[in-house]
């Protein structure tokens, strides 16, 4: 596959085969995307990567803390408190693609939409999941060079017939996640990746997302 069939077929794929994916493909994938560009090759990002019961225990741990009322702040500011526009139309328009019209949940059917949102803790059902962090010294450059970093990642995974989907929710319970997986508190969690087969059966596998023309976003210099 060449880089651009793997850009060009890279969807965040939300339900998959439970399908094991050998540990040699996932330490090949983690070996090339370290050829990832960074400030002054610092290589700030660090990878964990779980699976069987580790995947399971971590998955219970988040969705009990759920149940109980929520996680926390994240370490670092996601998103904005408000959106504006055109990006707030953007947003409105997958959610409601998403829920509406693949899963048939209702907006104010808040039990159907926690339903789904639950699903991300067990990384939609994919066996295998990423944790991947960065140093919290490297600030905003080693937020930039862990994003260049995860979509390289993405890219090999479709390389090689993988599907993939980052996942900002984990960022609610990174005290879980610090616990859990021994994360030092020099390190930020950035996110989460599922790595999988993806389940083509499945509904959600009809989700299709539109990108914008590149002349709406680019503007030549001459």
């Amino acid at each position: 596959m060449s880089v651009a069939d793997a850009v060009a077929t890279r969807r965040s794929v939300r339900a998959y085969l439970s399908r094991p994916v050998p540990r040699r493909e996932v330490e090949e994938i983690l070996a090339l995307a370290s050829r990832t560009a960074s400030n002054s090759n610092t290589q700030p990002w660090h990878v964990h990567v779980v699976t069987g019961r580790t995947k399971r225990r971590l998955a219970e741990s988040i969705c009990r803390a759920l149940d109980a009322g929520g996680g926390v702040a994240p370490e670092y500011p996601y998103q904005p408190g408000e959106w504006c526009e055109p990006l707030r139309g953007r947003r409105r328009s997958f959610g409601d693609r998403l829920y509406r019209s693949v899963l048939g949940v209702a907006p104010d059917d808040h039990g159907g939409r926690l339903a789904h949102h639950r699903r991300n803790y067990d990384f939609f059902g994919a066996p295998v999941g990423l944790i991947l962090t960065t140093a919290r010294r490297a600030l905003a450059g080693g937020l930039l060079d862990a994003g260049a970093f995860l979509q390289a990642i993405m890219l090999l995974a479709r390389e090689r017939g993988l599907d993939s989907c980052p996942q900002a929710s984990f960022l609610d319970f990174h005290p879980i996640l610090r616990r859990q997986l021994r994360i030092p508190d020099h390190q930020i969690v950035v996110c989460g990746l599922a790595l999988g087969f993806a389940d083509r059966t499945h509904r959600l596998d009809r989700l299709r997302t539109e990108r914008e023309p590149f002349d709406s976003f680019t503007t030549f210099h001459d």
